[in-house]
């Protein structure tokens, strides 16, 4: 099932910040239309996955691989019976990649890669996401990069190999929103890169293409949260890695993380974690504390 759901527009879950969620997927459950900012790689492993995508419906067979892009609106129909993999990935953490943002683009409305039609590539594609269900749902040391690693080289083999018009829906429905989605994309891809500095939402908005009032206003609608909460989240899961240093205090970390004041970064981090920093750094730090 959907986990977070509101109106259309699913909230991906990613466990532990990994990223990537994928699921080995069973159940004889239809999703209604939705769309998230995450990218999705379905690719059947038993029996048929029906997708809609802008209103055309793909039958996929075992073997198939269907990319859908960031912000695409698609429904599911699942089989009485059968397994599939479902993968989706936060794709502002490949967007600085030079060119991925282009592939993807090209990549609109969805892409196909059928199993019948036997391309060398296809089944290296296909080789690719097996592997890379094994390395998420395996204990090796450095998964996580591992994960990353194959999931890169599975969009550089499609990039290079898939750009074709038999490959692609060339509608040109809703260009204006998918424009927006990347638009929103660089800008979070931004606050990820720089969110211990000073950012002021004046430059966001710009960076976007908006005014200051519609930045605010379809930032929330698209990623499903403020900019402010946006960066906050991204200033804590960065304070979380200084707080594990025993000779960094809690100031310190604050101040490095982006924070103004030692009391917004209290307020912020109580608030995403249910502790205090102090708490949190207690737990990973057995020598004797003090307090900041």
């Amino acid at each position: 099932m959907i986990e977070i759901l509101n109106g259309t527009k699913e909230t991906v879950s990613y466990h532990h910040h990994f990223g990537i969620r994928l699921y080995l997927n069973v159940q004889v459950e239809d999703y209604p239309v939705h769309w998230h900012t995450a990218a999705e790689i379905i690719m059947p492993l038993e029996n048929i996955y029906t997708v809609t995508v802008n209103d055309t419906a793909y039958v996929l067979q075992p073997g198939d691989i269907l990319v859908l892009p960031p912000g695409e609106l698609h429904e599911i129909i699942a089989p009485p019976s059968g397994e599939r993999i479902i993968l989706q990935f936060d794709f502002s953490l490949l967007y600085n990649l030079k060119g991925f943002d282009s592939t993807f683009h090209l990549l609109r409305p969805c892409c196909l890669i059928s199993a019948n039609r036997q391309e060398p590539f296809a089944e290296s594609l296909r080789e690719l996401l097996l592997n890379l269900k094994d390395e998420y749902f395996g204990k090796s040391l450095l998964k996580e990069a591992a994960a990353y690693a194959l999931l890169i080289q599975f969009f550089v083999l499609l990039g290079r190999n898939a750009m074709k018009a038999e490959h692609r829906d060339h509608s040109s429905k809703s260009q204006k929103y998918h424009k927006n989605i990347d638009n929103f994309l660089k800008v979070c891809n931004y606050m990820n890169e720089h969110c211990t500095e000073d950012i002021q939402v004046d430059e966001l908005a710009e960076l976007a293409g908006f005014s200051k009032f519609h930045f605010t206003r379809l930032f929330k609608q698209f990623i499903g949260m403020s900019y402010y909460e946006y960066l906050n989240q991204h200033r804590i899961m960065h304070a979380e890695k200084l707080l594990i240093d025993p000779n960094m205090s809690v100031t310190e970390v604050a101040m490095r993380s982006g924070f103004g004041s030692l009391a917004t970064f209290n307020r912020a981090f109580k608030t995403y974690k249910k502790c205090t920093p102090t708490q949190y750094k207690h737990l990973h730090d057995s020598r004797p504390h003090h307090n900041d």
